[in-house]
């Protein structure tokens, strides 16, 4: 039999002291006079005592590790911003547990992350409901939202980036310099914040120029290429005229890549395409993807970052908001 696992009580019979000493040796949370701290100290060199994890997190309430949930890890946009927490959490000391929600079998426990196995989250949109943020707020658990304002007026920090100004510039670039005046927009997923300030982005730039909104030019592409091809391929069976497609995102433009190509529309000689976000891929399209670059890596950096001030008890910019830029390419007409 492998010998036994020196105990705290070990410590504190060699040492001469109670185990509540040892645990505040420990811990440090209470001073205890020099020549008694020496005695525990060796006492546990002596008997090569390690404290049990799970202990010291139980006693210390606090286990150095940040939580991260999203609804699912799947397209190019969460690699960037995944990245971004990696380098932010390593800075900061921390270590990470990732749980996507989308995908959480039915007998999974309700709050897999939380005050009980972390120190603070970082939730992304749609990933937590607005009665468990509420929850957390309530107990004063540290949170910092991605990509959502928090529910009921809450004051939880938010970093996200600028959507409207970008869709805007991006949409205006398509009809002051190519013309366009049937401008397809596909939305995100229903509830998502960046596309809802894309949207109000996209009907500022038609309001600027003088162009009416046209209902029948907007759709749903959900971010995803797939659906995004979907939707293309029923407008053009619709027969719906329109000389350009702003994507909502560069997953989405892939979809509508594909859609065009099928139907023998060129790009950018038929319909101009523009994106959003600028992932990795989109200057490899053929055409290069016109689009808006969005600091996606950084986002992740900086959510952990404030979150990291709350855990020190400090204060957090409530929103912080992370410019966006256009990126203009073959898509939409330009030459590269």
């Amino acid at each position: 039999m492998p010998p036994s696992r020196p105990t705290i009580a070990d410590v504190a019979q060699r040492a001469g002291v109670s185990i509540a000493t040892v645990s505040r040796v420990l811990n440090g949370t209470a001073p205890v006079d020099t020549e008694t701290a020496e005695r525990v100290r060796s006492a546990i060199a002596a008997l090569n005592y390690v404290p049990h994890a799970a202990a010291r997190t139980l006693a210390s309430r606090r286990t150095d590790t940040i939580g991260l949930l999203l609804p699912e890890i799947s397209g190019a946009f969460f690699q960037p911003m995944l990245r971004g927490v990696e380098a932010g959490v390593s800075e900061a000391g921390f270590d990470l547990l990732i749980h996507t929600t989308q995908s959480r079998p039915e007998n999974a426990p309700r709050r897999p992350l939380g005050e009980h196995n972390t120190d603070g989250l970082l939730v992304f949109t749609e990933s937590l409901d607005a009665k468990e943020l509420t929850r957390l707020y309530t107990i004063g658990f540290p949170v910092v939202l991605l990509h959502q304002a928090p529910p009921n007026s809450l004051n939880i920090p938010v970093v996200t980036i600028e959507n409207q100004s970008g869709a805007q510039k991006i949409v205006e670039h398509l009809i002051e310099v190519h013309n366009c005046h049937r401008i397809v927009f596909l939305q995100g997923p229903e509830g998502h914040e960046d596309s809802t300030w894309r949207e109000k982005g996209y009907r500022l730039a038609l309001k600027a120029h003088g162009l009416t909104f046209d209902p029948s030019l907007v759709a749903r592409g959900a971010f995803n290429r797939d659906e995004a091809r979907a939707t293309m391929e029923q407008m053009l069976l619709d027969g719906v005229e329109f000389d350009a497609v702003f994507a909502g995102d560069d997953d989405a433009a892939v979809g509508v890549y594909l859609a065009l190509r099928q139907a023998g529309r060129r790009i950018p000689e038929d319909v101009a395409v523009a994106g959003f976000d600028d992932q990795v891929f989109a200057s490899t399209l053929t055409p290069a993807l016109t689009t808006v670059r969005a600091p996606t890596e950084q986002v992740g950096r900086d959510a952990v970052h404030l979150l990291a001030r709350l855990l020190k008890g400090e204060q957090a910019e409530p929103r912080l908001v992370l410019p966006t830029e256009l990126v203009i390419r073959e898509s939409c007409g330009c030459r590269g």
